[in-house]
């Protein structure tokens, strides 16, 4: 999938908040991985602005945030704030977890990509960040 001539994908996947769950995550993590890109895993517990600093570092071109918590309409809006103030326009965030369809409506209009529920099949995450990238991303 990666043409060699250009970088792999980077992801950074990320677990934001109390949510101590995270076999999801890694699950997701180790896919991308297969699908051929650099995953990040920055593991439990971290803050937005913790998420966003380190994607700033890792120059990644998505973020993918696993979430069950039901934090996800602060999260998601806070992480979007963040990107926006530090000029992230051209990276994708991206998600999943427990997210009621029209929270993922919401999200999606405040810039928010594709939220994927879970048991949503790997490959098709792989397809959609690598498809966005190929359309939003410069290499």
């Amino acid at each position: 999938m990666v043409n060699p001539n250009q970088r792999p994908i980077r992801v950074l996947v990320a677990k934001v908040g109390l949510d101590g769950h995270d076999r999801g995550a890694k699950v997701i993590a180790a896919a991308l991985r297969d699908a051929g890109m650099e995953v990040i895993y920055t593991g439990l517990r971290q803050t937005p602005e913790m998420v966003v600093s380190a994607a700033l570092q890792e120059d990644v071109d998505a973020i993918g945030i696993s979430i069950l918590s039901g934090a996800h309409m602060t999260v998601f809006p806070k992480i979007i704030h963040l990107m926006k103030e530090k000029g992230m326009d051209d990276v994708l965030l991206t998600g999943g977890g427990i997210i009621p369809d029209q929270d993922m409506q919401e999200l999606y209009e405040m810039g928010v990509g594709k939220l994927f529920p879970p048991g949503t099949n790997t490959q098709e995450i792989a397809s959609y960040i690598t498809g966005w990238t190929k359309e939003h991303r410069e290499f």
